[in-house]
């Protein structure tokens, strides 16, 4: 656990100081976009939180469904580690996106595909521990909320089609796209520097929720490890 310990610490503090370096370049280096203006600046914050929304609900889906066939306890502590990072930063992107589109588009929300599809992720994260809570046997608990994490895993792709399939007023993807990048390069790269920064916090975050759980399950039995197919 030492180990596990260096590795979040150092992944943590490259990820704050990416994070600084990011909103140096927002503020102080890449361009003003031509049609959206001062206001397309925070679209380096909403853009890499919606990224690792998706990555933490992806690590959900998978550490559920292969606990969900081996039983192996720490596929759930996994799971439920992601779960938190992930509603964290849903969160952020269900609070930059208005603000941005406020601005841009002097409206705080429309129903369009793209930002129904996300408030019901946020819905979903918070479904998964309601879900986990609501059951007085544990297992039953980490059973529900796994399939809860597998079936919301389903709007993942379809979220990201979404802007393509329904037009609406949120812009196409400019580095996720099938013709390649249609960006100014330094706002690719003011991109790319918020998804590694944004990544690296996410990933210390998920280390240390996921040693905090393993120690409370672990002192909770008197220090016995946990064993394979019997959670």
């Amino acid at each position: 656990m030492t180990r596990t310990r260096g590795l979040a610490l150092t992944m943590g503090a490259l990820g704050v100081l990416l994070t600084l370096l990011l909103h140096w370049q927002v503020f102080f280096w890449v361009g003003t976009d031509r049609d959206l203006g001062i206001s397309q600046r925070i679209f380096y914050i909403h853009v890499p939180a919606a990224w690792v929304a998706f990555f933490a609900f992806g690590i959900v889906a998978l550490c559920s469904a292969v606990y969900l066939w081996l039983g192996d306890e720490r596929l759930d502590w996994a799971a439920v580690s992601a779960a938190e990072g992930g509603l964290v930063f849903t969160t952020i992107v269900l609070l930059t996106g208005p603000l941005w589109a406020r601005v841009a588009w002097s409206t705080w929300w429309t129903w369009e595909w793209r930002l129904i599809l996300t408030l019901l992720l946020w819905f979903i994260y918070v479904g998964y521990f309601m879900v986990r809570s609501a059951s007085e046997n544990l297992e039953r608990g980490r059973r529900l909320s796994a399939v809860v994490g597998i079936v919301g895993a389903i709007t993942l792709p379809i979220n990201h089609m979404s802007v393509r399939w329904w037009r609406g007023i949120h812009p196409d993807p400019v580095v996720l796209n099938p013709e390649g990048p249609t960006a100014d390069p330094g706002m690719v790269i003011t991109l790319l520097t918020g998804f590694l920064a944004f990544t690296l916090v996410f990933l210390a975050i998920f280390a240390f929720r996921y040693g905090l759980e393993r120690a409370i399950h672990v002192n909770a039995r008197g220090g016995r490890p946990p064993l394979e197919g019997t959670a």
